[in-house]
Formats: structure tokens, sequence, C-alpha cells
């Protein structure tokens, strides 16, 4: 199934944050927070401005990105779970 928001909505997939510390303590799963670090799997075309034209969004396809906890919906597209977010709950691109 393909996939493409509408608007100034991103897919992002969540990326896995490191089961251990810089010290060596192994975090158990219990313990761990949804990781705030994603990549963008697919984005909207962009919203409209006052005289009708299209204004492109700063993010693209394959950008690391670093969001807010509580942003987005959770969706499960092809069994995977992925966010929906709009562009205005990105934080900023991770180079």
């Amino acid at each position: 199934m393909q996939f493409r928001p509408l608007h100034d909505r991103v897919l992002v997939r969540r990326i896995e944050a490191e089961e251990k510390t810089a010290g060596g303590i192994i975090i158990p799963d219990t313990a761990k927070e949804k990781p705030q670090e994603g990549e963008v799997v697919a984005v909207g075309e962009g919203t409209r401005d006052d005289d009708g034209d299209r204004i492109p969004l700063d993010v693209k396809a394959g950008d690391r990105i670093l969001f807010g906890k509580w942003s987005g919906t959770e969706v499960k597209v092809d069994g995977e779970e992925l966010i929906i977010m709009k562009e205005s709950d990105i934080l900023g691109i991770l180079a």
C-alpha cells in the first residue's frame, strides 16, 4: 500500500534509541522512553498561501529529524508503526 500525506503533513518512522548509556548501563524496556528522533518516510505537497501558490515543505523523504515527545498521531501502515505529524511539530533536521 502506498501512503502520501496531505498538505503540510509528514510521515515519520521512529529511530530506536540505544539500549546502553554512555557509562555502559543497560536500560530495560520498561524504563525506556519513546525516541524523539525519526526518519521522514513521505511528505505532503505543502500548504497554499493567500494567492493560491503552493508553499513547499522544508523536509524531504530520508531526512533525520527531531520532534516533540507528544507530537503526531501513531498509525500502522503495512504492519509498521509510523507517525503522522504536521511540519510545525518538527523541531529540526539532524545533519
